[in-house]
């Protein structure tokens, strides 16, 4: 199986991410938000090989939060802030979430900007 792994340079459908989901985990797509440069990049098999692609294009760590997208979810369901990605005590983000409601609130805007419902 292999994996588109891309930063979204236009919007995404939600048909698209139904259809990247189904050949994947079923249900979900993994997705690495940047909070500086307002980027998405979506479908690996580890939120950490989307964290590496966006380092590589010039994105600074402590900007990079690791999510999960639920395309047949409903909205309150559509997306989780869940990886390993986003265990920073330096940063007080002790656990896999975002525990920041300022900062669950900005990837939540990006992720909108980026994924067409």
């Amino acid at each position: 199986m292999s994996y588109l792994m891309k930063i979204l340079d236009k919007p995404i459908a939600i048909d698209e991410l139904k259809s990247l989901a189904a050949e994947r985990y079923g249900d979900l797509i993994k997705a690495v938000v940047d909070v500086d440069r307002d980027l998405l990049a979506v479908d690996a098999e580890l939120h950490a090989d989307l964290e590496a692609l966006l380092l590589d294009q010039g994105s600074a760590q402590t900007d990079l939060w690791g999510i999960n997208l639920y395309p047949d979810m409903p909205d309150d369901e559509f997306l989780e802030f869940d990886s390993m990605i986003n265990i920073r005590p330096s940063q007080g983000n002790r656990s896999r979430g975002v525990d920041d409601a300022g900062l669950q609130k900005r990837i939540s805007a990006i992720v909108e900007k980026w994924v067409t419902r």
